[in-house]
């Protein structure tokens, strides 16, 4: 299995409001290395990346499953409950969803997450941080 990671971030909304403002006005430039997905809380990253939604992620990965009601008997979870879940996951760029002939193909962009949080990510601008230690 190819691993792909996804760097992802932990910042409040506010936080993440004035990040986004500042981007628009020319205020602030992200570094590259910053994460391009971000989560308001750790409970909300924790249901996003759940191991129900891990374990459909590896059973996407496994099975190929060329489309949702394949996937539907596959995972055994109901169209309604995976439908909502893979539009979350895509939504936070974690699964992409193509359509091809008609239905929507799963398909998943990042297996594995780097998670970068604390409290100089709910400053303006995180490179604005004077020093940084590590423990």
């Amino acid at each position: 299995m190819l691993t792909k990671v996804m760097k992802v971030g932990v910042i409040s909304r506010e936080a993440y409001q004035k990040r986004t403002v500042a981007i628009a006005k020319g205020e602030y430039k992200p570094r590259k290395d910053e994460p391009k997905v971000w989560f308001e809380s750790l409970q909300s990253m924790s249901q996003v990346l759940s191991s129900d939604n891990q374990a459909l992620l590896k059973t996407i990965i496994e099975h190929k499953p060329r489309s949702l009601a394949e996937l539907e008997r596959l995972s055994k979870r109901k169209k309604s409950n995976l439908s909502r879940t893979l539009k979350t996951l895509e939504r936070y760029g974690i699964v992409e969803l193509p359509k091809e002939n008609g239905r929507l193909i799963p398909k998943v962009k990042a297996t594995d997450f780097k998670v970068e949080f604390g409290l100089h990510y709910s400053r303006l601008v995180p490179n604005e941080v004077e020093s940084t230690a590590t423990c």
